[in-house]
């Protein structure tokens, strides 16, 4: 991201498709937020995007026109439980593992309901997987958030993958959300901000933006036709193991040493 960014509102409206939650929060300014549950910390009210403690938005108590219960969302799918790892770290030149980067933005992708392919095309277009990364503009880390836009998302620091991963995929779902899915319009507002979306009524006309836009949607289309093309082969495989095991079945079934 690039530019001056005024998000606090835009994202707060987008929040409830990614809580496992049951406050409804409304604000003042008439946008809604589905949260865990909130609590007051100091002169601060921190709404929980989850059940955990590390993860929420700060807003001031007169920002908060009012709290209801609402019903628990349906249970989200079982995943495959695997090992609790640390917190992934970059080595010394920004980069992490590529198990670790796929597991965080998996992870991210299932609480925000983003597809992980473009999540990992954006942070290809962004930063290039590098979490030390840091533009022109001063947008800093993986999905390279400004300080102001990472201040706003609860990002204390914007070069911890984790961190970063969490407040851009929170940005992503409200711009999605926003935009009723209409990727590049979301993604156009993503580099160059809403503002200018909105003023131009569509992709704003910069040459940077535009080929943002087109890198990162090819990027995403080549993704989705290789794992589709890899879940094919992947059924052709297993139908072959089947048939296979079917054959030999066959085989031990039939006499053997009879001749005709």
């Amino acid at each position: 991201m690039r530019g001056s960014l005024n998000i606090a509102a835009l994202v707060l409206v987008a929040l409830a498709p990614a809580a496992r939650a049951a406050e409804r929060v409304t604000l003042s300014n008439g946008f809604e937020i589905v949260c865990h549950h909130h609590i007051q910390v100091e002169n601060q009210i921190r709404l929980y995007l989850s059940a955990g403690e590390d993860n929420y938005i700060e807003r001031l108590p007169e920002d908060i026109a009012s709290v209801e219960t609402v019903p628990d969302p349906p249970a989200p799918s079982v995943l495959k439980k695997t090992t609790p790892s640390a917190t992934p770290q970059a080595n010394g030149d920004g980069r992490l593992s590529p198990a670790d980067l796929s597991e965080m933005l998996s992870k991210a992708g299932h609480e925000h309901n983003i597809d992980v392919d473009l999540l990992a095309s954006l942070v290809k277009a962004e930063s290039g997987g590098n979490a030390h990364a840091v533009s022109r503009a001063g947008a800093r880390g993986l999905m390279q958030l400004m300080p102001g836009t990472a201040k706003d998302l609860g990002v204390e620091d914007s070069f911890k993958p984790d961190e970063n991963v969490r407040g851009g995929s929170v940005y992503l779902d409200a711009l999605l959300t926003h935009y009723q899915d209409n990727l590049a319009l979301a993604l156009a507002a993503y580099n160059a901000g809403p503002e200018a979306v909105a003023k131009y009524h569509g992709i704003p006309p910069y040459r940077e933006t535009q080929a943002y836009v087109a890198r990162v949607i090819h990027e995403f289309n080549r993704r989705v036709l290789a794992r589709e093309a890899e879940a094919r082969r992947a059924a052709a495989q297993r139908r072959q193991v089947s048939l296979s095991s079917s054959d030999e079945k066959g085989a031990r079934l039939r006499p053997s040493g009879i001749s005709r």
